[in-house]
């Protein structure tokens, strides 16, 4: 389980196994880092996707589903691939979220509420019967190129002020974006591996990525 007090860079994995067996190897292990099967690359290699991360990565792996809905299936089945945390969207129905949490509980993994699209957070876990272990505050990829758009760490406090839960920053992150992050109170900042003509920010695919983890870690200190 993800501790309360460590800074996290979870490094998101999006394309394919390809990918993963050849940049995975690279990174050295540091308990602070967590590997992430993002929602693309799940959708297209699928449980067995997973199962190449936590057969290569021994720290924690993060299964990025989404879940919508079935949240106590879905649970099971990403833990039985080998992930430690999971998230779901904090736009599912309550019910959703509930059996989420409580299913996370019992299987010893991190739950993950992602706030992507939500307005107001802290409104959402008002509603909760138990608090997710991370509430992750998402800019989505095709924000990305919409001006003004911001991760919304005003959200920090808020939440804080009632829960004690790890706060998670997604969506656009580079060294500076994660500098500003843990000022504003992340413990998590997630970085995706991206291809050059993407028009995404994150890690280039052909850079030196275990270099680049290593500048997140000393950033995040």
């Amino acid at each position: 389980m993800l501790e309360r007090k460590t800074r996290y860079l979870q490094i998101a994995f999006n394309y394919d196994v390809s990918q993963v067996k050849k940049i995975l190897p690279t990174i050295p292990f540091n308990e602070r880092i967590i590997i992430e099967a993002g929602t693309p690359f799940i959708k297209r290699e699928g449980l067995g996707g997973i199962r190449a991360i936590s057969s290569t990565w021994r720290g924690p792996v993060a299964a990025d589903l989404k879940t919508l809905e079935g949240a106590v299936h879905e649970v099971g089945f990403v833990r039985g691939a080998g992930a430690t945390a999971v998230t779901v969207l904090g736009s599912a129905p309550v019910e959703t979220l509930n059996l989420f949490i409580k299913r996370c509980k019992e299987s010893g993994i991190d739950s993950m509420i992602d706030m992507l699209g939500v307005e107001e957070p802290l409104k959402v876990l008002l509603q909760l019967a138990r608090p997710p272990d991370v509430v992750v505050l998402h800019k989505g990829r095709d924000e990305e190129s919409t001006r003004g758009k911001v991760i919304r760490y005003k959200h920090v406090n808020k939440i804080r002020s009632k829960y004690d839960v790890l706060i998670s920053a997604a969506g656009g992150i580079d060294l500076r974006e994660a500098r500003s992050a843990i000022f504003n109170g992340a413990n998590i900042v997630v970085a995706n591996i991206v291809s050059p003509d993407d028009p995404w920010t994150g890690i280039s695919a052909q850079a030196d990525v275990s270099a680049i983890a290593n500048e997140f870690l000393k950033t995040i200190e």
